[in-house]
């Protein structure tokens, strides 16, 4: 379907249950963010897809069937049907202003607002891991002579 003109630019998927179930790899929701969705809003997921959907900056919604069978219905019947997506107050807001409540985990959410994949997270402490390093090199001054001859091999 997202193949039809009144779908062009869409942000949000609506899937059925189980939604990305035989795509454990990180492709599937690599896929998904290069065609320019945001969110997907489904039943349920499989795990794996779930998990990954999260560290690749999508957000996968967990509505009740009927709920999703209900966007469905409302999509098919109104061309130019428009969901609005609140992650900071977890909310779809349907076009008439109603509001359906969901679920993310505060870190998981966090995370999302803030940008941050997993190599972010760990950026962020940069300072702490050099402070680290230069302490373990200072305690154990042969790892040196052991990182510079990894280093050395791995560039022959």
């Amino acid at each position: 379907m997202l193949n039809q003109p009144r779908y062009a630019g869409a942000s949000i998927l609506l899937a059925r249950k189980n939604f990305g179930c035989g795509s454990s790899r990180e492709h599937a929701p690599w896929a998904i963010d290069q065609y320019g969705l945001r969110a997907i809003i489904a039943p349920s997921f499989a795990d794996i897809f779930f998990n990954n959907c999260f560290k690749n900056g999508l957000l996968p919604i967990v509505l009740p069937e009927s709920q999703v069978a209900q966007l469905f219905d409302e999509v098919q019947a109104f061309p130019g049907y428009s969901l609005t997506v609140d992650l900071e107050r977890q909310l779809i807001i349907k076009p008439n202003g109603e509001e359906l409540p969901f679920e993310v985990q505060a870190f998981r959410k966090y995370c999302l607002l803030n940008g941050f994949d997993d190599i972010g997270l760990t950026l962020r402490q940069a300072d702490k891991i050099k402070a680290f390093e230069a302490r373990r090199l200072a305690q154990k001054p042969w790892l040196a002579r052991t990182l510079i001859a990894q280093t050395a091999t791995q560039h022959e």
